[in-house]
């Protein structure tokens, strides 16, 4: 019952004229980001974050979110249309959803895509609405050991779950921890890092830098592609599925639903992932693997559902513990602590407006993608036929315009450039950007627990052992850490 009065209160913030239209051109720009290939919600929110600074926290993150679990819905359209993902969590979508255009059933996937959506969204914002307080009030007992415990595991967990090598992935979150750490000590007061130069004092600014590892890199890394897009050229018809197709797709929603939601509170998971494991599990189920990858509405409705209940279901750590979930929510982090917010158990305590706020305007956003969606398929087909050589150096001058608006200085736009240039080269030699980036953000913070649980110690480390909540983070670290050595030894020992 206090969840349900909370929720009204959030819906008399989000139904201001104010929040409602940031909502909205979140989840305009979120749909747009999703249809165009290449960019990705990161890139976007890292993009739009310098404009933001002059709206009220409450509307900044409402649009925000908008553009993260907007660009969910949009992937589904230029994966089934052109068999190109516009983002990660759509990849598996391209392999029936595709094919269905093939055979004339364009309109059917996308209309399951869009309604799928819109079910896994309003469940997974219901979810977030009953599994967040909770969380946040157990997260209460919570002391520095355990917080620390708790990003060493995140940071783990996001390691081994990455899609390359685990020892590059450990090396980009242990450059990111490094990173993090430049600028004043704020114990000492000591420069550490900085070689002399000024600016680097109070460290290294977040936005330049996200905006160049997402924005400028996605620039460099699609200017030179000379593929062209083949857009399905047969008239898109029937959006709406018909009684079959609602009986094919019924359960596949419902199973992806919770996979998705479920998978999204553990941090490190991330999107893409539980995607992928929908879809394996629904060919598992089927009585018809063998058509899998041919058409079938099941690999679209499972996998579209269970992407936008993940989204919702990374809000969960986020807003209640502070721990962000995946290189998106990482930057969510860094935004709301540039409002002067601190995500975690007092958020829901000390700031109720932002928290139901959002929360409030997530259904709303949902209900604004299922009509955007659907009426303007024509228009996103006619935005896919863009060329990538006139919208690349859009993009590009719209980082620097954003880059050199936050303090009217020129260094933060060579920062900019410098990790723009350096997400290029990390993406060529196959090093991940997200656990840097996660490893940037929650670098001070884990530094700042890491040495007030000394303190309490007087500098004895039995500490993170003798409570039980810290035993169970480092296990699930140590756990995730060993795995890989025990599976190549096993391995090894096959072969020999």
């Amino acid at each position: 019952m206090e969840s349900l009065t909370s929720l009204l209160h959030g819906l008399s913030i989000a139904l201001q004229p104010e929040n409602l239209m940031f909502c909205f051109y979140g989840v305009l720009i979120g749909t747009l980001v999703g249809v165009l290939p290449g960019i990705g919600p990161n890139a976007a929110i890292s993009l739009l974050l310098p404009f933001t600074f002059k709206i009220p926290p409450v509307s900044a993150i409402i649009m925000l979110a908008g553009i993260y679990y907007g660009a969910t819905y949009g992937g589904s359209t230029t994966s089934i249309l052109v068999n190109i993902p516009g983002e990660a969590a759509s990849v598996i979508t391209c392999m029936d959803g595709y094919q269905m255009a093939l055979q004339g059933r364009a309109g059917p996937a996308l209309g399951i895509a869009a309604f799928g959506s819109f079910i896994a969204g309003t469940f997974g914002v219901i979810a977030l609405m009953f599994v967040a307080p909770p969380l946040a009030k157990f997260a209460l007992l919570f002391g520095p050991p355990e917080y620390c415990s708790l990003m060493l595991m995140s940071l783990c967990l996001i390691t081994f779950l990455a899609s390359g090598s685990m020892v590059r992935a450990l090396l980009m979150a242990a450059v990111g921890l490094f990173l993090g750490t430049m600028g004043m000590d704020s114990q000492s007061g000591r420069t550490r890092f900085v070689y002399d130069i000024p600016y680097l004092s109070d460290g290294l600014p977040l936005v330049p830098v996200v905006m160049g590892l997402f924005g400028i890199s996605e620039v460099l890394k699609n200017v030179g592609e000379s593929e062209e897009s083949s857009i399905l050229k047969s008239k898109i018809k029937g959006l709406f599925p018909s009684l079959q197709d609602w009986k094919d797709s019924a359960f596949p929603i419902l199973r992806g639903t919770l996979i998705g939601f479920f998978l999204g509170l553990i941090p490190g998971v991330g999107v893409t992932i539980p995607t992928f494991i929908s879809y394996g599990v629904e060919r598992k189920l089927s009585r018809h693997p063998e058509k899998f990858g041919t058409g079938v509405i099941e690999g679209v409705a499972a996998p579209e559902a269970c992407n936008n209940a993940t989204a919702s279901g990374l809000f969960v750590p986020l807003l209640s513990l502070g721990i962000p979930g995946s290189a998106g929510m990482a930057l969510f982090l860094g935004a709301l602590m540039i409002y002067g917010l601190r995500p975690g158990p007092l958020l829901i305590q000390n700031n109720p407006d932002v928290f139901w706020g959002v929360v409030a305007s997530m259904y709303l956003g949902n209900a604004m993608l299922l009509v955007l969606n659907l009426p303007l398929i024509p228009l996103w087909v006619r935005i896919l036929k863009i060329p990538y050589y006139l919208l690349f150096p859009l993009i590009l001058v719209f980082c620097l315009i954003g880059s050199y608006s936050l303090n009217n200085n020129a260094a933060d736009v060579i920062i900019m450039i410098t990790f723009g240039i350096l997400g290029y080269t990390f993406d060529r030699f196959r090093y991940e950007v997200p656990p840097l980036i996660l490893g940037f953000i929650l670098g001070p913070m884990f530094e700042a627990e890491f040495r007030r649980t000394l303190a309490l110690s007087r500098g004895s480390f039995a500490i993170f052992f003798s409570r039980p909540i810290s035993v169970f983070f480092i296990s699930v670290a140590l756990l995730v850490l060993i795995f890989p050595i025990v599976k190549h030894l096993v391995r090894m020992r096959e072969e020999a």
